[in-house]
């Protein structure tokens, strides 16, 4: 089995509550924006603190971790659906190191300023161009985040965030295996199984992944304890789905699936209790959705 170069993938590369990361990780810039994204405990394994859109932010929580119980046979069969259906899948065929993995999403995210409550911001979207092998420059376009077809410069060395293509196909196919690498890689000040899951996440939302890589991810997933089923789900563009989620720290992180062709939709956080920072039971603290996934030949282009 080929093996990525050590820690090519980021612990908690989150995408659904920071969704900016790609580009503070790639290209150390200044903010744009005045307002504070508040970064919850779910995002990046629960860091106790870390700077977020330059401001550092510090964990409103405790080590509340608790002892989690194996997913339910329900669940388990769920996942294995997922990965079936992943991995039937097909690869893209005849595909170039020059292109470029488009993806297109949109979002809302839990954000406040110094003299505001956090709340919900409007939905809007995303586009951002991968490169299939990693040694091309990337784009982002996100205009209210503040990036207008942003060019995010290949160093020309691989990158810790490094979700590319060809990275990913060196990840293991087997659920067992790729459960340990999961755990590797996963790190952060929280369970190590919360940070699995969160790595699962990062996983299934902003990459191409292959399809038996893309099945191994989710039998490990269905090993992780702490992941239950929810019966129905609802991602930013509003479509309902079955969700694998996990709770942690006071809120679930929610992964999305069409119920009946087990498609990725999206992801959605919410919290299952009062929490310190203002948001109640119930509050949704930030959902997305995958609307285009596709390889293209430039920067730019769409498909």
């Amino acid at each position: 089995m080929n093996e990525l170069p050590e820690r090519d993938l980021p612990p908690g590369r989150h995408h659904l509550l920071k969704e900016h990361l790609v580009t503070e990780i790639r290209q150390k810039r200044d903010e744009k924006t005045p307002k504070v994204w508040f970064r919850p405990a779910l995002v990046a394994g629960a860091v106790a603190a870390t700077v977020v859109a330059g401001v550092l932010v510090a964990s409103p929580f405790g080590d509340r971790a608790a002892q989690a119980d194996p997913p339910s046979k329900e669940t388990v069969r769920m996942l294995e659906s997922i990965a079936a259906a992943a991995e039937a899948q097909p690869a893209p065929k005849g595909l170039r190191d020059d292109q470029f993995v488009y993806i297109k999403s949109k979002g809302a995210f839990m954000a406040g300023g110094d003299d505001g409550p956090m709340r919900l911001e409007p939905v809007h979207t995303r586009e951002f161009w991968l490169s299939v092998d990693g040694r091309h420059d990337d784009m982002l376009n996100e205009p209210e985040g503040g990036f207008q077809n942003e060019i995010l410069k290949h160093e020309g060395s691989s990158l810790p965030s490094d979700t590319n293509y060809r990275n990913l196909q060196k990840l293991p196919t087997g659920p067992a295996d790729m459960l340990d690498w999961i755990h590797r890689e996963a790190d952060g000040d929280t369970t190590a199984d919360q940070a699995a899951f969160v790595l699962v996440g990062d996983l299934s939302y902003e990459s191409l992944m292959p399809p038996k890589q893309a099945a191994a991810l989710y039998l490990a997933a269905s090993r992780i304890p702490g992941v239950q089923l929810i019966d129905d789900a609802v991602d930013a563009e509003g479509r309902h789905g079955v969700a694998i989620a996990r709770e942690d720290q006071g809120e679930r992180q929610e992964l999305i699936f069409d119920r009946e062709t087990k498609r990725f939709l999206g992801a959605r956080e919410v919290a299952v209790e009062d929490l310190p920072y203002g948001p109640k039971k119930g509050d949704v603290l930030g959902h997305s959705a995958i609307l285009e996934r596709a390889v293209v030949d430039k920067l730019g282009e769409r498909p």
